[in-house]
């Protein structure tokens, strides 16, 4: 390798070790001031630890942008990055909820008026005496104040006047599914005899097994099973075809004007529907939940 060629690449790397070497002892000498200027919003409800990071990640930054050359010390040149990476955090990660940036300083100028406001009279200051302190129309003054609750959230677990704010909550009301139950069943239980409605109390009101179902009745544990597998498919052709009153109303026939049923489509016959479509139905609106109750217990 050229000699011309290898001396500029070893004295860019010790240029670079160089530069590296000078960043790590400013950021080791200035770090006690990073974390002083962290501390000046100790009392934010941010954790002291984060905020030291955040301070440190500002000194580093400050420690690579800075050039001796222009005539100011490391300090003066840190201190406003430091400051300025906190404010950042606090704009961009303090925040509960996102808002604008616009919508943050009008916050954060109303309640520092606020503060100054409450310091000069010993009293808080109603909105017009804000409004008329930053020069800003009443509406803007709450709309800064409205923007302020989005800062903090409170817990759901946190107690409020009497009780906690979960209290207040909507949640799923489990009875919807059981309703849609009793209207299912209130569909395909008037198609049973009392015989079968008796089989299914027994079999999942008093929770017996087919065994004690066919004691009971003194038949064969096998004849129970097909019983209730009878009786599932009753169900669920009744509850395909709906209510009773709607299969009821369905099939009257269409009166004219004499009372005569009316010969409109007298000429149409309506062609029954082939027995393997009513088998396919039949299979595809089977329930897993019900075959599996039909199981030997």
């Amino acid at each position: 390798m050229d000699r011309g060629t290898v001396e500029p690449e070893l004295e860019a790397k010790r240029v670079e070790a160089d530069e590296r070497r000078r960043r790590d002892e400013l950021v080791a000498e200035y770090t006690s001031l990073a974390l002083s200027l962290a501390r000046r919003y100790a009392r934010s409800s941010e954790a002291p630890e984060d905020l030291g990071q955040v301070a440190l990640l500002g000194l580093v930054r400050a420690a690579a942008r800075f050039d001796p050359q222009r005539g100011v010390t490391f300090a003066t040149f840190a201190i406003p990055t430091v400051l300025g990476e906190l404010r950042r955090y606090f704009r961009d990660c303090g925040w509960a909820l996102r808002v604008p940036r616009r919508d943050q300083e009008r916050a954060l100028a109303v309640r520092d008026a606020e503060q100054a406001l409450a310091r000069e009279h010993g009293r808080a200051p109603t909105v017009q005496m804000i409004a008329e302190f930053l020069e800003l129309s009443v509406e803007e003054v709450l709309d800064g104040l409205l923007a302020m609750n989005a800062y903090s959230a409170s817990s759901l677990q946190a107690p409020a006047a009497d009780e906690s704010y979960e209290s207040t909550v909507g949640r799923a009301d489990e009875n919807y599914e059981r309703v849609e139950r009793l209207m299912l069943l209130s569909c395909g239980l008037p198609a049973l005899s009392p015989r079968d409605r008796a089989i299914l109390r027994m079999r999942f009101t008093e929770e017996l097994s087919q065994s004690q179902i066919a004691a009971r009745l003194g038949i064969s544990q096998m004849q129970v099973s097909r019983l209730l597998q009878r009786i599932f498919r009753d169900m669920r052709d009744a509850i395909e075809q709906g209510p009773p009153a709607r299969r009821s109303g369905s099939g009257t026939a269409r009166r004219g004007p004499s009372g005569s049923p009316s010969t409109a489509r007298a000429g149409r016959t309506r062609r029954p529907r082939p027995a393997r479509h009513q088998q396919a139905r039949r299979r595809s609106s089977a329930a897993s939940d019900v075959d599996g109750a039909s199981r030997p217990g």
